[in-house]
């Protein structure tokens, strides 16, 4: 325990799932964390739960002024920042056939631009010794029927990982990714249905559904 003592971390799509179940882990491990997303109700909740070690800050990845004020409450009321982790996602089941540019768009947008200004708008208050982690998904190397565009944006989150960990050589701060399988979060019940996500897990090697505490664990 307190690993993370003293330290800061901005979490992204941080009120629920798999970002709200890092927060937790982060917090009990001593850090400091700022919860960013859309929904209020869920990030107000978050923050009772996680007490006075815990900020939210509402907005959404795709408005680069949202996260303007997000590190503007990070550098006022921390100076600076430990650990950024770009989670904030979205998908669809969309088959090939029935793809739109409405869909293509709004995904690409949340998961692959969202992602890219997170991480380059933190940049200026990451510490020497700084992690920058980023939520990817199993399906971002391997096929997955009707989530074509939704495993696209995921690969690109694999890559823009292995470049940034050249950009930033000799900075001292590191870029991973985390790349869960079908976990049970709110979220993904509602975009493939409960029963079919059931099977999904079911078919992985441990025969369930992830515990959004389990990828916490890992950030």
């Amino acid at each position: 325990m307190n690993r993370l003592n003293g330290k800061t971390a901005v979490i992204t799509g941080g009120g629920t799932g798999i970002g709200f179940g890092a927060a937790k882990r982060f917090v009990e491990e001593g850090a400091f964390v700022f919860l960013f997303g859309r929904r209020k109700d869920a990030l107000d909740a978050a923050v009772d739960e996680l007490g006075p070690n815990a900020r939210a800050v509402q907005g959404s990845v795709t408005n680069p002024d949202d996260l303007d004020r997000l590190y503007a409450a990070v550098k006022e009321e921390r100076g600076a920042l430990d650990v950024m982790f770009a989670n904030a996602g979205s998908g669809e089941v969309v088959e090939l056939g029935e793809i739109t540019p409405v869909h293509y768009e709004r995904t690409f947008n949340i998961n692959v631009k969202g992602v890219i200004f997170t991480v380059q708008k933190a940049l200026p208050l990451m510490r020497e010794g700084g992690s920058i982690i980023l939520t990817g998904s199993t399906t971002g190397v391997m096929g997955t029927p009707g989530f074509s565009i939704y495993s696209a944006t995921k690969a690109a989150v694999r890559n823009l990982a292995r470049s940034w960990a050249l950009d930033l050589q000799g900075t001292g701060v590191r870029v991973n990714v985390l790349s869960p399988g079908p976990t049970d979060t709110g979220l993904a019940n509602e975009v493939v249905g409960e029963e079919a996500f059931k099977a999904l897990g079911a078919s992985t090697p441990l025969g369930r559904l992830g515990d959004p505490s389990e990828t916490g664990a890992v950030a």
